[in-house]
């Protein structure tokens, strides 16, 4: 399983690009939480990012189409725990750790160096 909670650490050295490509999607992000959450897919959106493809979860944005240095994916809960990302068995952990998904965006970063959950806020109004 892996830990969902931020780590200082970890987010020194990707935070610098996560951040200034988040900026130019976060809006975008936060609409597509709000709509999977809104049509009961799921109470838990995650959006994976990675400069490379993923085999897994839907292509929301491309890097190259909105010029970020990270690919953007929609997934969610139920799809990372038929990955076997989230022990089924702990779910309860993921749901405590999760945060609220109007004011924090779930990115799942995936890099040669690091894989990992990372929750950002987005930026307020």
């Amino acid at each position: 399983m892996i830990d969902q909670s931020n780590d200082p650490e970890i987010n020194g050295k990707f935070l610098g690009t996560v951040s200034s490509d988040f900026i130019k999607v976060c809006d975008t992000l936060k609409e597509a939480a709000y709509q999977l959450k809104a049509r009961g897919i799921s109470n838990y959106p995650i959006f994976p990012i990675c400069k490379a493809t993923l085999p897994f979860g839907q292509l929301l944005l491309g890097k190259t189409e909105v010029e970020t240095q990270w690919n953007y994916y929609f997934s969610t809960a139920d799809e990372f725990q038929q990955l076997g990302f989230i022990d089924k068995d702990k779910f309860d952990v993921f749901q405590s750790t999760y945060k609220d998904p109007e004011e924090f965006c779930c990115l799942f970063v995936v890099d040669k160096e690091f894989t990992n959950f990372l929750f950002i806020p987005y930026p307020e109004d």
